[in-house]
């Protein structure tokens, strides 16, 4: 069977700046992938290139469809929902209408889908009228997250959903993405600053560095491998 998400020698660029050179990874249906790597590695642009967020070369596959050069949101449709970095809700718009744009393309089915993500995030209901730009960094982090569920996605790309946020937020939010792959299986590629964090809750993981992958493997080998443990780890 092949990988629900393939890259293959994918490159991309912001203008003259090229931040990619030739990533290759994979991602299997029903498993969570970290991508770790310092500032500047290509981490969140690896993430860009799959959602047609960055200009990019190589091959980009989803479920064995080429998506690489396609639009936002043909990606979307096809079912990759991304959660960016500094979360990206609409502040000035309640709760629940930050939902119902996560469900756009599923009209038909949205208090299904809201009946679901409340069963992961029941406070949602509380505060539906409520500005979501005056809810905790927290409690947006998680709006964030139950607005992508809310497509019903085939897959979850998160840019850092631990920074910022309080150690007990991020062991819930990561604790709901566990959950989300047992009962759902759920597919996630996961980009994280928390190393120690991301290799403990993920099944495999790539290391890049300088824009490209310098080390992949089972996160339970790559926490005993000592660079990994030098330079991300701290021990």
């Amino acid at each position: 069977m092949p990988p629900l998400l393939e890259l293959k020698d994918v490159e991309a660029r912001y203008g003259q700046l090229q931040v990619l050179h030739n990533v290759s990874l994979s991602v299997a249906e029903g498993e969570v992938v970290a991508v770790l790597g310092g500032n500047g590695a290509g981490k969140t642009t690896t993430l860009r290139a799959i959602s047609g967020l960055v200009r990019q070369s190589g091959e980009i596959r989803l479920g064995g469809e080429r998506i690489d050069g396609a639009a936002t949101e043909r990606v979307a449709k096809l079912g990759i929902a991304h959660v960016p970095e500094g979360r990206g809700i609409f502040g000035e718009l309640s709760v629940h209408e930050n939902l119902r744009l996560g469900a756009y393309l599923r009209r038909k089915s949205f208090a299904e889908d809201y009946g679901r993500v409340l069963g992961y995030f029941p406070w949602l209901e509380e505060r539906r009228d409520q500005q979501a730009g005056t809810l905790s960094g927290g409690e947006q982090q998680m709006l964030a997250l139950a607005r992508a569920l809310m497509a019903r996605p085939r897959m979850l790309l998160l840019d850092e959903p631990s920074l910022g946020l309080a150690p007990i937020v991020v062991r819930e939010l990561f604790g709901i993405v566990g959950e989300l792959k047992e009962r759902e299986g759920l597919t996630v590629l996961v980009v994280e600053q928390n190393a120690k964090l991301a290799l403990s809750s993920s099944n495999r993981a790539y290391v890049l560095e300088a824009g490209r992958v310098a080390l992949e493997g089972p996160s339970s080998e790559l926490v005993e491998n000592e660079s990994v443990r030098k330079a991300y780890l701290g021990y």
